[in-house]
Order: C-alpha cells, then sequence, then structure tokens
C-alpha cells in the first residue's frame, strides 16, 4: 500500500487525525552471497531492499500496545508490564519480542496504537521478519528517548542486534545477524561486506554495470523455526568442535581458511557434518573472492561465483529444494542470466538472479511457466532496487 492509504486506514482503525501520527520503516534483504555463513563467524554480502515494513503509529497514554496489519485481521493487546507472556502468539511475536527486549536493556517502553504494511513477501527468503524487528526496535526506542528527554541518535547496531536477540530468545529462532544488520544498515545502491565475527563492515557500491538483480519467489513458504535451519547450525557447532582439536586457537568457523581446513578435515568423522563444514569454508572464501571480482568490475566472474554457491547449498548443505532447484536450472537456461542462486536460509524463500535488462521479460514468461508445470506453484518476480536502511519517515 502507499504511505498515504497506510495513514487513511489507521485512522479508519483508530480514529483521531494525522497530526500526532509517526511512521517508522525499515528493508527487507537480499543476500547477493554469503550464506549459513553469519552465524558460523564468517563473511556475507547482503543489501537492504527498497521493499520494506512500515509502521504507522501513535502513543497512547496507557501500558497498552495494540497491534494491527492491513493484510491481517488479528489484534493484538499486550501489556507492557507482562511483555515476557506473548511468546505464542500466532502474529505479534516479533513485535513485542523486541519490545521486551528494549525493555531488558533499559528502555521505557511506550504504549502506542500501531499498524504494520508488508511489502516484503512473508516467507519469502527476503527477511520480512528482519524488516519487522528493525522498524518496531527503532519505533520503540525513538518512543523511550523522546520519554526519557534523550536526544542523541539511536544506534542502529545496537538496534540490529536488539532483532536478533528478540528471533533468537523470544521467537526461538537461532539465526544469525546478517538479515537484521542489513535492514538497519543498509545504503542506497550498496551492499554490505560484513565480517559476522566482530560485526566490522564496509559499503561496497553494487556496480553491476548495467545488469539487473532479479528476485523469484517460488511461493513455498517457509518458517525457519519449523525448518531444519537450527539443525544446520547445531551440525556447524559439531564440525567446529572437530576442527578445534587441530585448531585450538580458532574462535569460529570465520576464522578458519580454506587451507587450515583442508590440513584438518580429517579430523571430523561425520560424512554429513563435514559437507556442511565444506559448504561454509569455501562460502567464506567465495564472498572474499566476489568482492574482489566487484572491484576489478568483473560481473562475470563475480556471477560465477554465485552459481557455485546455489551449487554448494545444494549439494553439501542441502537446504535448497525441489522449488528452488527448479527456478535456479530454469534460470540459467535463459540467454542474458549470468548467475543464479538461492539468497536466505532456503527451505523455500527465492533466488537471487543477475540478468540483462532485456532478458527480464523472456525470463519471467519462461522461467514462470516451466516452474508451474514442474512444481505445480506460481512464481512471482521483483526487479529489485536496493534502498537504504531502517528509519523514521518525517511527514
Amino acid at each position: 500500500m502507499e504511505l498515504n492509504q497506510i495513514i487513511d486506514r489507521f485512522l479508519e482503525i483508530y480514529g483521531g487525525d494525522k497530526s500526532d501520527i509517526r511512521v517508522f520503516a525499515s528493508p527487507g534483504r537480499v543476500n547477493m552471497i554469503g550464506e549459513h555463513t553469519d552465524y558460523n563467524g564468517g563473511f556475507v554480502f547482503p543489501a537492504a531492499l527498497t521493499m520494506k515494513t512500515t509502521i504507522v503509529c501513535r502513543k497512547r497514554n496507557d501500558n497498552k500496545i495494540v497491534l494491527r496489519a492491513t493484510d491481517l485481521p488479528d489484534v493484538v493487546e499486550a501489556d507492557i508490564s507482562n511483555l515476557e507472556n506473548y511468546k505464542d502468539l500466532k502474529w505479534g511475536d516479533y513485535q513485542l519480542g523486541v519490545a521486551y527486549e528494549l525493555q531488558k536493556r533499559g528502555y521505557n517502553i511506550v504504549g502506542a496504537d500501531m499498524l504494520y504494511d508488508d511489502s516484503v513477501p512473508h516467507g519469502s527468503g527476503l527477511s520480512s521478519s528482519a524488516a519487522i524487528e528493525v522498524a518496531t526496535a527503532i519505533c520503540f526506542a525513538t518512543f523511550s528517548n523522546e520519554k526519557n528527554g534523550i536526544k542523541k541518535e539511536l544506534d542502529m547496531v545496537e538496534m540490529a542486534l536488539i532483532g536478533q536477540a528478540a528471533e533468537n530468545n523470544y521467537v526461538g529462532v537461532n539465526c544469525g545477524i546478517m538479515d537484521q544488520f542489513a535492514s538497519a544498515m543498509g545504503k542506497k545502491d550498496c551492499a554490505i561486506f560484513l565480517d559476522c565475527k566482530n560485526l566490522e563492515y564496509k559499503y561496497a557500491k553494487l556496480d553491476l554495470k548495467g545488469k539487473k538483480i532479479l528476485l523469484s519467489n517460488t511461493n513455498k513458504k517457509h518458517k525457519l523455526g519449523e525448518s531444519k535451519y537450527n539443525e544446520r547450525r547445531s551440525e556447524c557447532e559439531r564440525g567446529f568442535e572437530y576442527l578445534k582439536q587441530g585448531l585450538p586457537d580458532k574462535k569460529c568457523l570465520g576464522d578458519i581458511s580454506v587451507e587450515e581446513f583442508e590440513a584438518n578435515k580429517h579430523l571430523i568423522k561425520d560424512e554429513i557434518v563435514l559437507k556442511r563444514i565444506t559448504h561454509v569454508i569455501y562460502e567464506d572464501d567465495r564472498v572474499l573472492k566476489s568482492i574482489d571480482a566487484l572491484n576489478n568490475g568483473d560481473i562475470e566472474l563475480f556471477a560465477k561465483y554465485i552459481n557455485q554457491s546455489h551449487d554448494s547449498l545444494r549439494d553439501l548443505y542441502e537446504v535448497t529444494g525441489n522449488e528452488l532447484d527448479t527456478l535456479v536450472d530454469e534460470a540459467r537456461k535463459i540467454d542474458g542470466v549470468l548467475g543464479s542462486r538461492m539468497t536466505g536460509a532456503g527451505f523455500g524463500g527465492s533466488t537471487v538472479t543477475i540478468i540483462e535488462e532485456g532478458a527480464i521479460d523472456e525470463f519471467i514468461e519462461k522461467v514462470g511457466k516451466n516452474y508451474t508445470e514442474k512444481t505445480g506453484l506460481v512464481a512471482q518476480f521483483y526487479v529489485s532496487d536496493i534502498g537504504d536502511g531502517g528509519r523514521e519517515i518525517l511527514l
């Protein structure tokens, strides 16, 4: 929905006028390369999208948080003094988890009427959850600072960490930091080279030499808490314990080079775990090589690493599945496609494709048709721009 439509809907629901309305927003993200590396202390290369969560809200004079969404009938009312008690909500747990984590860190949560509008497709692998979390964190942190007379700017890295903590501790998904970091720290036309060990980051101009980023949504919904995401994380933790026998000074898989891994991989006795670790180590290496390729203006080489990433996620990490593989296989048949891979956690969700602009119409027609014939599902396609991170939108 357009912003003025969201505001009109807010006024229909909550009444009043526009004079005291506030608007906060934070985007979804696409990860160009570096998948399932963030929770292993590795490297990632995400970018914020222009698709986003928008919150239209108004402060209340009591201790109640009221949550509504433009596309859901649900109404959630929560008591600020009991925020730990809403973990089992079907919808609203991400928002209240963020409020709870802020409260634990000393923020003075203010009652509010809130209306959420999401242009990031839910379950698409484009991190609608992080968009919700970061937008919510910015909203409540801003209101808290205003109540306490604090005028300093928000620490956006802290907002990302609060979003991650809510997902880990309140919702129960052991996600890494990449999604929330990209949502909070995104910058127009740039991707973020992020070292997840220490949150050191650099912005990198995502200059694709006239090529476009095309996102393809499988429309196979995934919910990470019900998937094998946590299982993969556990397998990586086991693999790291094996490797520490030969590399006792290492703190995480992200500390281990390809050469060090190859010299010590014999220590991993479980073949499944070995496959998982092989993906992580070489995926980190692909991120570094991808940055070099982009710095050298070699988009074809960058796209080659994108293809290698998907193949590794399919064969070694085993998080793709028929729908994602079908989209990638069909994409690679189209003249003008340089590279295509799944993006996000997998188990459904979306792919990201680097494509010549003139090939987009053929891609959507042929890939969409063949995907439906092979899976029975209807894919959705988005030509994406790279946008800014979380912020208040001033009216």
